[in-house]
C-alpha cells in the first residue's frame, strides 16, 4: 500500500475537521510541537509502535508530545488515529496536515543554513529577496549553522534550494577538473 495515501487522507480528514470547528491554527501549532517531538526524541516512534504498549499509553504519550489536551480537535483525532491501528503513521499524517495547512494559508516555509552566525542585517537582506520571489506568501523561517559549509549560504524554500555555500562551489570546481 502507498504509505503517502494513509497519511494525507488522514491529514484531509483532521484539516477538515479543525475547519469546521475554527481551530487550524492551534492543530497546527501541536502537529509542529508533534513533529519537533518526533525529531528531538528518538524513542518516541519506537514507543509508540511498540505492540506491547497500551493503547490507551499511546494516546497518552502522543497527546503530551503534541501538547493537546482532552477535548481539542488534536485529541480527539489522535484517539481516532490509535483506536484504528494507524498510530505508526502518526508523523507523516503531522507533516502531511502542516504542509496542507502551509498551503492552504499561503505559507512558505523557509530555511537558511549559513556557515557561521549571521547578524541580523544579512538575514533581512536574505529573506528580502525570498519575499519578492514568493510574492505574498508568509514566511515561516529557520536558521541553522552548519559549519561543513566552509563560507556562504543555503536557501531551502519549500524543498527548492539556493546553494550559494564555498563546499558547493569547490565541488562544482572538482567535478570540472575531473571531466
Amino acid at each position: 500500500m502507498n504509505d503517502g495515501l494513509i497519511p494525507n487522507r488522514y491529514a484531509k480528514a483532521l484539516y477538515k475537521v479543525a475547519n469546521e470547528r475554527g481551530d487550524t491554527a492551534q492543530v497546527y501549532a501541536q502537529m509542529n510541537l508533534l513533529n519537533a517531538a518526533y525529531e528531538v526524541q528518538a524513542g518516541l516512534k519506537k514507543a509508540v509502535n511498540n505492540p506491547f504498549l497500551p493503547l490507551a499509553d499511546k494516546l497518552q504519550l502522543l497527546c503530551t508530545a503534541a501538547g493537546a489536551d482532552g477535548n481539542g480537535s488534536t485529541a480527539r483525532f489522535m484517539e481516532l488515529v490509535v483506536k484504528n491501528n494507524r498510530v505508526d503513521f502518526m508523523r507523516d499524517i503531522a507533516l502531511a496536515f502542516m504542509r496542507q495547512y502551509r498551503e492552504n494559508n499561503g505559507i512558505a516555509r523557509v530555511e537558511i543554513v549559513t556557515a557561521t552566525e549571521l547578524g541580523d542585517n544579512e538575514i533581512n537582506a536574505i529573506i528580502d529577496v525570498v519575499k519578492n520571489q514568493l510574492k505574498g506568501k508568509t514566511i515561516e523561517l529557520s536558521k541553522r549553522v552548519d559549519p561543513s559549509l566552509i563560507g556562504g549560504f543555503m536557501v531551502d524554500v519549500d524543498s527548492r534550494v539556493l546553494d550559494a555555500s564555498v563546499k558547493n562551489q569547490l565541488e562544482k570546481l572538482r567535478l570540472k577538473l575531473l571531466s
